[in-house]
């Protein structure tokens, strides 16, 4: 029959089962999505679907402007407009960068590489394309609206600062943070594009400077043009920061450095405020302000001069004869120094090995010397005998007392703390004992000690102020807001403040000999400042050894480093100058650029003393007339009853010790010993007239006929 149920077609009631679970697990899924969609994530989706009519367009905050410490503008902003590329408003991106590229004066690889740089993060999220972009593209961008919908452009404050790379490596720079930054946890809620400080205060100081940016809510098509506006919040500008350079100070340090290697530090020994820093060869930080082009960037990491190192408070360099403080310091503190003489015939023997004092280059010898003397003739035999005496442990305690080996704490990233060797960093470092020979070098600032500028003008200008050491700093701590106080005291860890307990006796000794040094007397006699109380030390250390200078037929960069350390007046002093010239021989040419520093200060503080002084005149007849008493000051304090201490404008020239035959000769070979530097042309002029001597007159001093002018010479370090 047709009809008849064969029964052998039938479902199992098994497989009708699963079916029918099967199916009613499908819909539950299909019911469950409905609610998640519908209910459970309404308020996400509604919220995605606002986002696509309302965009929010980044309104970047302008960074805080710089000031000098008398309120002059030193780093401005200006208007600038960026191009961003949103990828999701794109109709087909690839496609549209040849047009992109052309309009925006890019290459299509460079785009290319902009967009795997950010191929990780959200497709609405903007992406910079062009800093600063010029009138005639802002034209491109606004022609092509319909057909590049993915180009935007935001306005913004973009940094402006001093031409010609002035006080570059203090101010520093900013530029897009890193991909490596963003791993930083100080950097965690930075974005890819963020400008944040990369060096100098632009780096120290960027979460003050950096300002907190806003937003403008404005409605969109769906081809991503502006429709209206709904809203805004403004951006919160950075805070404008006072730093302590002094502007006509570090004028003078550039103007005095010239295009010569090396650094310039001027700080007021009283608060560790710097007045002036200068680096060269320095760089132009505008270049940073907008994205720098890799060529441009290899080319200044790859110069074997080092541009963008700041070299006053990262390079690591013998502090040659300057050292002789510190140690004259310690060897006074210790009871040794005090009755020590030695007769130098221009060197002696330690420990089997005949040593030489610079003086030898020039056939010539100290005699019978003293502590002043070695320090303001610079007597390498002195102190050999000196360093002997006290032992590389005894003048390894003192350098560290004074800072030198450690970090100063300064307020700039990346600080270089220096070498002060002794035994147990000898076996540390290298495994190996140390040798008393060693000694007799480090005893003259020589063999493995290394200083950076900053290291050392700290630690002299403490011992000028009576072992008062003050932390150097470029921002006034009142300038910090103090929920950040802390944070800047970790960050830049160093040995800060200290006092180091000097007898007065000591530091009387030592700061007159340095007076001598730029006496006529002294190793820098043509730095002497008539009028001003100036000392200071002047130092020369090799980078190679004489013999090896030889064998290569010398060259100017294998010259010595010519240092020179300077204060005034010479106790208590309110300015004190470092002044590391790389290749440049020898110490007293360095002196000759600091007087410059000393005498631009001087003369700006006399002035404003001057204008006090008129002002208090009017109304007080007696104001503002110097005191007849002499200060008395003890370890950097007034002693009880004694009178307030003079001004730096106040104070009078120390004496003029007369210059003997072997002196003039000194000072006649310094005139042209650095024929390359146009001061050295003065010279024989200024010997002539310090002696009153009439011109085409022979220079001479009793029986002593001076030569005629010798070529440059490979020994010698003052």
């Amino acid at each position: 029959m047709a009809g008849t149920y064969n029964k052998d077609e039938r479902i199992p009631s098994i497989k009708l089962t699963a079916i029918q679970y099967v199916i009613a697990l499908i819909l539950a899924i299909l019911v469950s999505g409905l609610w998640r969609l519908q209910v459970l994530g309404a308020q996400n989706y509604r919220a995605l679907a606002e986002a696509n009519r309302i965009r929010k367009v980044p309104i970047l905050a302008p960074r805080g402007k710089l000031y000098d410490r008398d309120g002059r503008l030193l780093v401005d902003n200006y208007p600038s407009v960026t191009c961003f590329l949103v990828p999701e408003q794109a109709r087909n991106l690839d496609a549209d960068l040849p047009l992109i590229a052309d309009g925006l004066h890019m290459q299509t690889d460079q785009l290319h590489a902009i967009l795997l740089r950010y191929r990780h993060q959200p497709k609405y999220q903007p992406i910079p394309l062009q800093q600063d972009i010029t009138p005639d593209e802002q034209a491109f961008i606004a022609a092509h609206a319909n057909e590049l919908p993915e180009l935007e452009t935001i306005e913004e404050q973009r940094r402006l600062y001093p031409s010609n790379g002035f006080a570059a490596h203090l101010i520093g720079y900013v530029g897009e943070v890193s991909e490596d930054m963003l791993d930083d946890p100080r950097y965690a809620f930075y974005q890819p594009g963020d400008v944040v400080g990369r060096s100098g205060v632009e780096e120290s100081y960027d979460p003050i400077l950096r300002g907190q940016d806003g937003s403008r809510d404005v409605i969109v098509d769906s081809h991503g043009r502006e429709l209206g506006a709904l809203g805004i919040e403004p951006a919160k500008p950075g805070k404008s920061i006072k730093l302590t350079i002094d502007l006509d100070v570090q004028k003078a340090a550039e103007e005095a450095l010239g295009a010569r290697q090396g650094a310039i530090v001027a700080i007021d020994p009283r608060t560790g405020e710097v007045l002036a820093m200068v680096s060269h060869p320095t760089f132009d930080p505008n270049r940073f302000a907008i994205r720098i082009h890799r060529d441009e960037w290899n080319k200044l990491i790859a110069d074997p001069d080092h541009p963008l190192m700041n070299k006053a408070i990262q390079a690591q360099l013998a502090p040659g004869s300057t050292f002789k403080i510190i140690e004259a310091i310690a060897g006074l503190q210790e009871g040794i120094a005090q009755t020590l003489k030695v007769d130098c015939h221009g060197g002696a023997v330690f420990y089997g090995r005949y040593f030489k004092c610079w003086i030898s280059a020039r056939h010539q010898s100290h005699g019978i010397t003293e502590i002043g003397k070695g320090i303001y003739q610079s007597c390498d035999v002195f102190f050999y005998t000196l360093a002997e005496k006290m032992g590389i442990d005894t003048i390894a305690k003192w350098a560290h007392m004074f800072g030198l080996g450690q970090k100063t704490g300064i307020d700039l990233p990346n600080e270089a703390a220096g070498i002060m060797p002794s035994p147990e960093w000898k076996m540390r470092n290298y495994h190996q004992k140390w040798f008393a020979g060693e000694t007799i070098s480090v005893g003259i600032g020589q063999g493995a000690i290394a200083v950076t500028p900053i290291q050392l003008i700290r630690a002299i200008a403490g011992i000028g102020s009576g072992g008062v050491l003050k932390r150097p700093h470029v921002v006034f701590p009142n300038e910090i807001p103090a929920d950040l106080k802390d944070y800047y005291q970790d960050r830049f860890p160093g040995s800060g403040d200290q006092v180091v307990p000097i007898d007065p006796a000591n530091w009387q000794i030592v700061t007159d000999a340095m007076a001598q040094v730029v006496s006529f007397a002294g190793t820098a006699g043509f730095a002497h400042l008539d009028g001003i109380d100036f000392a200071g030390k002047t130092g020369s250390a090799q980078i190679v050894s004489n013999a090896y200078k030889a064998s290569v037929g010398g060259g100017a960069k294998l010259n010595d480093t010519a240092w020179f350390v300077g204060m005034s007046p010479r106790r208590n002093p309110e300015i004190a100058v470092v002044v590391m010239w790389q290749n440049g021989s020898e110490g007293y040419f360095s002196a000759r650029l600091a007087a410059r520093v000393i005498e631009a200060y001087v003369n700006k503080e006399r002035l404003r003393d001057h204008n006090l002084m008129q002002v208090a005149a009017k109304t007080n007849p007696d104001a503002g007339k110097p005191s007849s008493t002499v200060p008395v000051t003890v370890k950097g304090k007034s002693a009880p009853g004694a009178a307030k201490p003079k001004s730096i404008g106040q104070m009078q020239p120390p004496r003029v010790a007369t210059a003997s035959p072997t002196e003039m000769a000194a000072l006649w070979t310094a005139s042209v010993a650095h024929p390359e530097d146009p001061d050295a042309k003065q010279l024989p002029a200024r010997i002539a007239a310090a002696f009153s001597l009439t011109k085409g007159t022979t220079l001479q001093a009793g029986t002593f006929l001076l030569p005629p002018p010798p070529t440059p010479r490979n020994g010698g370090r003052e």
